[in-house]
């Protein structure tokens, strides 16, 4: 009838089976086809680079990026899931320098443009097989096999469109600006590259002694970066503060300013001199273009050839005064601030950095790395007797995120996409997205973009989209927006087909329209973050063809990546979004955190507690994985990841669930029940069947509520809290039914009912579990119904009967199930066994419940009377004592009388009280002491004989007297239990029929005789013989009585 069930739950080879079992019937495609005419529901997947190999982390983006389309495509979606790959940039070109051992720009133009281009092309392939695998593996859905790729032409050409879009609102232009610069790559970066590669560093700043022109004084200035000291102009000061002229103790005379004199010059106090006398005091506009005497001579003469003023005090509002000295050094070729500030007062222009990130030849310190140049500067100016200090600081400091270099401020000329120009436009259409969670999008991204700065996209370097902009000598430039303008303007058949990358490309000149002169491609590529966030419109080769595609899935319904892409791929999909067609391109967005060690800590290889995605696959399969990233928290918050956590997970629900399939089919296999031969008669049905139908309703309500809002972890603790009433509550109440013999509709009912749970179910959590739903979905329903859909993920997703949805029913159930848990809480307690008939249970509680109820507390909790009651007060009463730490500031001289009134209260009215009321009152002399709950220690003490628990609505009192005949019922339930356990140890089936032996204990053996029938009867045994052994034996202690007992297979 149905394939037996192993209940074991190593799951990863039935992963695998599934696997394959959707390849080989292209259940993937198939899915995507039926749903053609459906709503279309968009997601775009943010391409990762195939020249690096997966880590844990894509795992978690791979299953929320899976799960919520198969979710929509159940909803009868049409989803479109086109992979992609990003091919472009940094990291491909540094893989392939190490390949073939080159180092720099230098030595690739040496080894030849082309060559290097080939292999660049060759190296962003390197771990493709791996990708497609580990996709295939996690239960990745996409359209692999016509992905789109950013280094394809056509892609590049949709780019070259929407660049001459934006050079046509006069949005792209070439400008001199400070940007972030690594001298490793030889190229800037743009400022959300930037953010991604901040390290915490300790080094030394420099405070320096500038020599006033004229006097014997000093200007005091405070630098970070000692490196750019030779490139000192200009010292600049807060026009608005007071500074002051000091006499210091060391005996040198200062300028700095007032409110930093005592964090600067503290330190030269001594016990009978003070640290500083003060001469006189100005404001900072007092000091403008007062003169000092260069720190080295080459800055002098650097000036003097450009004719131009320097070195002498300027003034700006951007210094403050939270640190240094409120004097800062000035080097406008290293700085935003230093370079407006050096352009307001015509200061020249010195750069003795060159663009490997050297000191200059006109330093003394040539060809020496800028970092490494600090400490020589430091040596070199305490020497002369010009360094004051050079106090250690820890700072932030930005490094390259792709080759870990130290960047460096540094003026060049690049090319900007003028993104401070559609600010308010940004702002409002990050406004329209719906941000999970909501304070990234109004917070850290919101914030970015208030403080947006012009996108730097050019880069000094080879494999990438080349820059759409040709350039005459005579100054004229034309940016090209197609290869059909390439070939108009060249005449050159070969733009029609030339490859659009370096140096392919560069070949191509076009003919001036102002002078006729020819015009060359500028050297630089794009930003590869333009290129994934090019990717709406550039996948479809966008607008050259496929317009209508591209309305249909533009804007995305969904995207999901981690939470640093909220200053990359986020950011540019809006930024070219907004540029081109001034919406958000994505409505709804899941940030994810990052995936941690088990402490909490970064993962990384070189602290050697990174977790390999493919081991930890291998190790608890897709399923577990997918589920514990589901249900372990929040999407956004970081992710504890370790095999305990798994395993825990798995355990909890996928081996519930497993294991309550197993058990269906078990019995289903027994009684020969075929389901697809029954219809389920709700009318007809018992109210525990209801019941589970009531909760399954209510299930697929909430899950799809939870999915359709985007809230993850809700959904997974709804189908986890289902699956666990299902399986320790309805399957364990109702196993009796299926071990009924015959098929009476009792029977029928119970197998219906938890048929239709379990495939139900399994529908609602195939987006989130899609291996094993498959596997229970082919045995349940494709075994026995060939014409059901082939898989799982073909069926629509359940469609709540409201119904079926009671929800009396439910409080009904939960109710019995708190007192359930309550009375087993109290069983505990009392050290009473589960085994162990008592006599008596009184509850109090708002609701009473039915006699049903009632019957199925009794059964639950082996008591033989189960009484509802308003008063328990003749069982428990109630203690009282002061809670200090909100008594005692409150009422402190009244603790005594508190404590005493408190110890002679009456314990059941006073509850009745608080209850009621919400406070106990008292009056001590004519002072009123009001005491509420949160004042009061409450404890429930019980009489000798009972034992209670109680929350705040519920109580329940077990009366824990044993009478003789209990205790004889509490032995042969737990007889009943050890030979119960011997069948499963003997490997019996549980049809089969037994003989039991008993011997060694003449106390049991009369209790076996009284109840000799209903023993038999629960194990199956076809006969108890005494005072004789034979089979499987085993020597039990059973409550401080021993004895041996032997069971038989019998034929």
């Amino acid at each position: 009838m149905y394939q037996k069930v192993d209940t074991n739950l190593n799951f990863v080879d039935r992963e695998k089976k599934v696997e394959q079992f959707w390849k080989e019937n292209k259940i993937f495609e198939k899915s995507m086809d039926s749903r053609k005419e459906g709503e279309t529901y968009t997601f775009y997947d943010g391409p990762p680079t195939a020249n690096g190999k997966p880590h844990i982390g894509h795992v978690l983006t791979r299953v929320i990026k899976d799960m919520i389309p198969r979710y929509r495509t159940m909803k009868g979606c049409m989803v479109p899931r086109k992979a992609g790959w990003d091919t472009h940039g940094l990291p491909v070109e540094l893989e392939v320098e190490k390949k073939l051992g080159l180092d720099g720009k230098e030595q690739i133009e040496a080894y030849g443009m082309e060559p290097f281009i080939q292999q660049c092309k060759e190296s962003v392939w390197k771990y493709k097989g791996m990708w497609e695998d580990f996709s295939s593996t996690v239960g990745f859905w996409a359209d692999m096999d016509h992905p789109y790729v950013t280094y394809d032409d056509n892609y590049i050409e949709s780019e070259w469109w929407a660049l001459k879009e934006i050079w046509n609102k006069n949005l792209l232009y070439k400008g001199f600006k400070i940007v972030p610069y690594c001298p490793r790559c030889g190229t800037p970066l743009s400022a959300q590259e930037v953010s991604q590669g901040y390290k915490t560093v300790k080094e030394r700043s420099a405070i320096v002694r500038f020599k006033v022109v004229g006097e014997e004084a000093y200007f005091l200035a405070w630098t970070t970066t000692p490196w750019t000291l030779p490139s000192n102009l200009a010292l600049c000061v807060n026009p608005d503060e007071t500074y002051c002229k000091v006499k210091a103790a060391d005996g040198y005379t200062y300028y700095l300013a007032e409110a930093l004199m005592d964090k600067v010059l503290g330190k030269l106090a001594k016990e009978d001199e003070k640290a500083y006398e003060i001469l006189e005091t100005y404001k900072g506009k007092d000091l403008e273009y007062k003169e000092y005497e260069p720190l080295w001579e080459c800055t002098r003469e650097a000036a003097a050839k450009q004719k131009k003023k320097a070195h002498f005090v300027v003034c700006d509002s951007y210094v403050t005064m939270s640190d240094g000295t409120g004097i800062v050094h000035i080097a406008p070729a290293f700085g935003e601030d230093d370079n407006r500030v050096g352009r307001d007062y015509n200061l020249p222009f010195v750069q003795f950095v060159d663009g490997q990130g050297n000191m200059a030849k006109e330093t003394p310190y040539a060809g020496v790395f800028v970092k490494k140049a600090d400490p020589l500067v430091l040596v070199d100016l305490d020497k002369e007797g010009k360094l004051f200090d050079a106090p250690k600081f820890e700072h932030d400091y930005p490094h390259c995120w792709r080759c870990d270099t130290p960047l460096i401020y540094y003026a060049r000329e690049s090319w900007f996409i003028k993104m401070t120009a559609v600010k308010e436009d940004l702002i409002r259409n990050n406004n329209t997205i719906n941000w999970i969670p909501e304070n990234i999008g109004k917070g850290r991204f919101g914030d970015w973009l208030e403080n947006v700065q012009d996108w730097g996209i050019s880069r000094n370097r080879y494999w990438g989209t080349p820059l759409n902009i040709w350039q005459c000598e005579c100054g004229h430039m034309h940016s090209v927006g197609s290869r059909q303008e390439l070939f108009e303007m060249s005449g050159d058949e070969k733009a029609k087909t030339v490859e659009l990358h370096r140096p392919y490309i560069d070949e191509i000149t076009l003919k001036c329209p102002e002078c006729g002169g020819t015009m060359h491609r500028v050297p630089e590529v794009i930003d590869c973050w333009f290129d994934s966030g090019a990717m709406p419109f550039a996948q479809h080769h966008y607008p050259f063809e496929n317009q209508d595609l591209f309305e249909q899935q533009f804007p995305a319904d969904f995207i999901s990546e981690a939470v640093d892409q909220t200053r990359g791929w986020f950011y540019s999909l809006l930024a070219e979004s907004t540029l081109l067609f001034n919406k958000a391109p994505y409505r709804n967005v899941i940030v994810l955190g990052h995936v941690q060690d088990e402490n909490g800590q970064k993962m990384s290889k070189s602290k050697g507690n990174a977790v390999d995605p493919f081991d930890a696959l291998e190790k608890y399969g897709a399923d577990a994985i997918r589920w514990y990233f589901y249900i372990n928290s929040a999407p956004w918050l970081p992710n504890r990841f370790h095999g305990k956590a798994v395993q825990e997970g798995q355990r909890k629900f996928m081996g519930t669930l497993w294991n309550t399939y197993a058990f269906f089919v078990l019995y289903a296999n027994i009684d020969d029940f075929d389901a697809t031969k029954y219809t389920l008669d709700y009318d007809k049905l018992p109210v525990m069947d209801k019941w589970l139908l009531s909760k399954l309703n209510s299930l697929i309500k909430e899950v799809d509520d939870n999915l359709a809002n985007y809230r993850i972890p809700e959904a997974a603790r709804a189908l986890q809290d289902f699956v666990d009433d299902m399986s320790n509550w309805y399957v364990r109440r109702s196993r009796e039914r299926f071990w009924a013999k015959g098929m009476e509709q009792d029977k029928i009912n119970a197998y219906m009912t938890l048929y239709t749970a379990l495939v139900t179910v399994c529908k609602v959590a195939a987006p989130m579990i899609p291996f094993m739903t498959e596997s229970i979905y082919q045995n349940l329903v494709r075994n026995l119904d060939k014409t059901a859909p082939e898989s799982i993920h073909l069926c629509d997703y359940p469609a709540v009967n409201e119904a079926h949805i009671d929800k009396k029913l439910e409080a009904d159930m939960d109710e019995v199930l708190k007192v359930v848990v309550m009375g087993r809480a109290a069983r505990n307690t009392a050290n009473i066994k589960n085994r162990q008939p008592i006599g008596r249970m009184f509850v109090k509680a708002p609701n009473k419940l039915s006699e049903f109820y009632v019957e199925i507390i009794e059964d639950e909790l082996n008591v033989k009377s189960v009484a509802f009651t308003d008063d328990v007060r003749d069982f428990t009463s109630y203690t009282f004592k002061p809670q200090l730490k909100t008594v005692g500031p409150k009422y402190g001289k009244q603790l005594g009388n508190i404590r005493k009134a408190l110890n002679e209260i009456d314990g059941n009215r006073a509850m009745d009280t608080l209850k009621a009321e919400g406070r106990l009152t008292f009056n001590f002399d004519g002072n009123e002491v009001v005491l509420t709950e949160e004042d009061l220690l409450i404890d429930m003490a019980q009489k000798e004989g009972y034992v209670s628990e109680a929350d705040q609505n519920v109580t329940v009192v077990l009366d824990t007297n044993l009478t003789p005949e209990l205790i004889d019922e509490g032995f042969v339930r737990e007889l009943v239990s050890k030979i119960q356990t011997m069948r499963k140890e003997a490997g019996f089936e549980v049809t089969d029929h037994i003989a039991v032996y008993e011997s060694g204990n003449e106390k049991l053996a009369e209790l076996t005789k009284k109840f000799e029938v209903q023993i038999k009867k629960d194990v199956l045994a076809d006969e108890i013989i005494i005072s004789q052994m034979d089979g499987y034996t085993k020597e039990w202690n059973i409550n401080g009585e021993t004895v041996t007992l032997g069971v038989v297979k019998k034929n």
